[in-house]
């Protein structure tokens, strides 16, 4: 186990992709023998250990170098149960150093031309560029802030290449006009409800229209997800394109998962040409889910928080990643996950905020059952002023059996039932559905007082006929509702 990173090493250092002067391999050499046995040191060639509380956030199993995924836990890793949440450990002691703000810098993905090699000859170059003097000097400074200032002026621009430029600060949407039918009726002040329909897993698509049909007067926007569990299925773009073509406003899905930042520019351009003007950022379920033979597992080319900067900039500066300028550049209103009950309610509100800085214009959460613990969460949130920020769409989803919500409690990441609400639907047995939408509208009915909530995000698992009743019994219809005519019932002849 490495000696300042809590986890065990579970993955080789990276081979570098070209070939290096034998001066800079004794260097990368030198480097890994002692960053190796320290922190466990992949050699990634963008060292963020300062940044990280010293905790080497490539032992992630996902490789995210910007946070916890929605999955966090004190116990223990979903993806590599044998090995406690690195990010868990970072957040831990960043907080017990004092050093947690530093957890809201947007830091780079991997510059694979880079991986392998070493850090230390950036950082000498730096030092140079600065004046050896004047850094030494500024490190034994009386001035905190000046010698805050001396180090960043070395470690900052290596951490932070030209073409990613992430930092600390907050970062308003460059356009005031609503992009989308969502974005409007939250900026006026509505209370809307989202909800999903699952994609299909062939290519028929009747079943699908018919969902879209069924819930699209109930709902301001419909959420196709992006293969979920890392199960292939009809993707979230192809499902938002037919939705625009039924006359519903969808919300695509894009997870990190299956993304590279070549591909994400390409999907973002194509959805938009195509009309699609909502896009949720997430991580995805880690490939561990999947049905085997199962893909790899041991890094992302970008995770959530790098999507939304990313796109917030293209969206707002009209540049690609690489810098090349669009003569015409996307709108779309950007949103992420949030989970209120993964790790601590203060550890995930700094999360959160530093997914808004990134570019979040509004969240859709994990699963909720539990309302006063989602008031605490929320209460963080106010603390570092997010929830004027962002717009929080609470995330419902009906229980159809007590098998189901035990499975949701101890298996799904992120999800937390009470034991009053277990005892409920066990106690329902052959009623458990009926009993599962009385829990719901209870739980809409609690979690719709509580302050920063702007609407409900219903999931309905393959249960979409329950979404008209949910929004209607808990008087969530949306103004200028029309119920839909009945369908007249065929005859046969």
């Amino acid at each position: 186990m490495p000696g300042f990173t809590p986890g065990r090493r579970w993955q080789p250092a990276y081979i570098p992709f070209k070939k290096e002067t034998f001066g800079n391999r004794v260097l990368e050499t030198v480097e890994y023998m002692v960053k190796g046995p320290l922190f466990g040191c992949r050699m990634c060639g963008n060292c963020l250990l300062q940044e990280t509380a010293f905790i080497c956030p490539m032992e992630c199993p996902k490789g995210l170098r910007n946070g916890p995924c929605g999955g966090s836990t004190s116990e223990r890793c979903y993806v590599d149960p044998t090995r406690p949440c690195i990010w868990y450990k970072i957040y831990d002691r960043a907080f017990r150093m004092n050093r947690q703000e530093m957890l809201l810098e947007v830091l780079p993905p991997l510059d694979w031309e880079k991986t392998g090699t070493e850090t230390w000859g950036d950082v000498t170059r730096q030092v140079k560029k600065v004046g050896v003097r004047k850094f030494v000097s500024g490190i034994f400074s009386n001035d905190k802030e000046k010698r805050e200032e001396n180090w960043q002026s070395v470690f900052e621009p290596v951490r932070q290449p030209e073409w990613w430029q992430g930092d600390r600060e907050y970062h308003a949407p460059a356009y005031e006009e609503p992009v989308s039918e969502l974005e409007r009726r939250l900026k006026a002040g509505e209370f809307v409800v989202t909800s999903e329909v699952a994609p299909p897993a062939t290519v028929a698509t009747k079943k699908l229209k018919e969902n879209i049909e069924l819930i699209k007067p109930y709902v301001t926007a419909i959420n196709f997800t992006d293969c979920p569990s890392a199960a292939a299925r009809m993707s979230s773009w192809a499902c938002s394109t037919i939705a625009i073509g039924e006359g519903a406003e969808p919300v695509m899905q894009i997870a990190a998962r299956d993304r590279t930042r070549v591909g994400l520019q390409a999907e973002i351009l194509g959805s938009n040409a195509l009309g699609i003007r909502n896009v949720l950022c997430l991580s995805g379920d880690s490939m561990v889910l999947a049905p085997p033979p199962r893909g790899r597992m041991d890094i992302v080319d970008l995770d959530a928080v790098q999507m939304l900067w990313l796109l917030r900039r293209i969206r707002d500066t009209g540049k690609y990643l690489d810098g090349r300028p669009m003569k015409f550049p996307p709108k779309y209103f950007l949103g992420a996950a949030a989970s209120p009950f993964a790790s601590e309610p203060h550890f995930q509100a700094l999360r959160e905020e530093k997914k808004v800085n990134a570019g979040a214009q509004f969240f859709q959460t994990n699963l909720v059952y539990d309302a006063d613990g989602l008031e605490k969460w929320l209460n963080e949130l106010a603390k570092r002023n997010v929830l004027d920020k962002v717009y929080v769409l609470v995330g419902i989803t009906p229980l159809k059996s007590y098998t189901m919500a035990r499975y949701m409690n101890d298996e799904v990441p992120g999800v937390f039932i009470p034991d009053a609400l277990l005892a409920r639907m066990k106690d329902a047995g052959d009623n458990a559905s009926e009993e599962g939408v009385q829990i719901a509208l209870e739980l809409i009915e609690k979690v719709r007082k509580l302050q920063g909530v702007s609407g409900f995000h219903l999931m309905p698992v393959n249960w979409e006929s329950v979404v008209p009743r949910i929004v209607t019994e808990a008087g969530l219809l949306p103004k200028g509702f029309v119920a839909p005519e009945p369908k007249e019932d065929k005859v046969l002849a």
